[in-house]
């Protein structure tokens, strides 16, 4: 079963995977917090620093928050993935 996604048929979801130089995790946590587009934020061990669930209605503000993000000081690499179905997990409210 395919569940919906909460912003629609036209949404897009993604996971980002982010890099941070040095010392700069704790500066770009709080910018990351800025943005409404970020759903939730998660810093985990290994490769990555920290992962952003993001969520936009469109493709078009979806590439608007990838450009911001990366350009946050301290940010060193990203990667991002399409959300293209949720197969399992919470029921969407409403």
């Amino acid at each position: 079963m395919v569940l919906p996604s909460r912003v629609g048929s036209d949404g897009v979801r993604a996971v980002m995977m982010i890099e941070v130089e040095g010392r700069a995790a704790d500066q770009v946590i709080r910018r990351l917090h800025g943005f409404p587009e970020v759903r939730a934020l998660h810093t985990t061990n290994g490769r990555w620093d920290a992962v952003a669930e993001l969520e936009t209605a469109d493709l078009e503000s979806f590439d608007a928050i990838l450009r911001r993000v990366r350009l946050i000081d301290g940010i060193v690499a990203t990667e991002t993935s399409l959300l293209l179905a949720t197969r399992k997990g919470a029921a969407p409210a409403g």
